[in-house]
């Protein structure tokens, strides 16, 4: 049993033959995060596509350790990738070609395409992976639950104003609400305040944090990892992030 602490921040990690589980006490703020990954850009001359691909590569590993292959409830491992405009929706793309890779079977709704050449290289990617791709999301909700195993929510960010949700995120939003298969949300559940405990949006049994967790993953009761094995040490230190010590080679930890 081990404790790091850092001021009035403090962590307890626990370890057990299979899994280590971190209990967090600090979460963090979208411009605190933002501050971060601009520096990361900016000072450490860390791409954009080299970040939303470390993201959607960690997102896939803690999704299969979420759910394994063997777990699946249904014959073929299908999976929905709901995709957004921005960067979350990027790394759905990212998330859904290496679980392509790992032998799950990944269908992508992505309506409003980004023009930007990097968003649309992601898409390419998949496309020559022969991932399928959906023309519209089916509102009878009964329909993605007899398709697929589970959804990932990889919809609205924490650039994203919760409040100014449009067309045809919103839509999308409430039929994702109903369904009864597990989804999976990518940084913050879409619909939620980054900066508030999540109450509004989608209430997903797995979060998977980017960087450090935020506050609207204050009380999550579910399944939450944290993707956050590549930041440089002196960024660590300089912001307190006092992130997990990460088991072995890991690239995710559950918290």
């Amino acid at each position: 049993m081990i404790y790091l602490s850092s001021q009035a921040n403090t962590m307890h990690v626990m370890s057990s033959v299979s899994m280590r589980f971190v209990s967090l006490s600090v979460f963090y703020s979208k411009t605190e995060v933002a501050t971060v990954e601009t520096e990361l850009l900016r000072d450490y001359h860390f791409g954009q596509q080299q970040l939303i691909e470390i993201w959607g590569h960690a997102c896939a590993i803690a999704i299969t350790k979420a759910f394994p292959l063997s777990s699946l409830s249904k014959k073929q491992p299908t999976l929905l990738v709901v995709c957004g405009p921005e960067q979350n929706g990027s790394i759905g793309l990212v998330c859904a070609r290496h679980l392509r890779m790992f032998e799950y079977e990944p269908t992508i709704f992505y309506p409003k395409r980004s023009p930007q050449s990097l968003h649309q290289d992601f898409t390419v990617q998949c496309e020559k992976m022969d991932i399928p791709f959906l023309s519209y999301l089916p509102t009878e909700v009964q329909l993605l639950n007899d398709a697929y195993n589970l959804v990932i929510d990889a919809i609205l960010g924490p650039e994203t104003d919760h409040k100014e949700v449009k067309e045809p995120y919103a839509g999308m939003l409430v039929t994702l609400k109903q369904v009864k298969i597990p989804i999976v949300s990518v940084d913050v559940p879409s619909g939620c305040d980054v900066d508030e405990p999540a109450k509004d949006g989608i209430n997903p049994e797995v979060l998977i944090s980017l960087t450090a967790p935020k506050k609207c993953a204050t009380g999550f009761s579910g399944k939450h990892f944290l993707a956050g094995r590549f930041l440089p040490y002196d960024i660590q230190k300089k912001y307190e992030l006092n992130l997990p010590e990460f088991p072995g080679t890991e690239c995710v930890i559950e918290l």
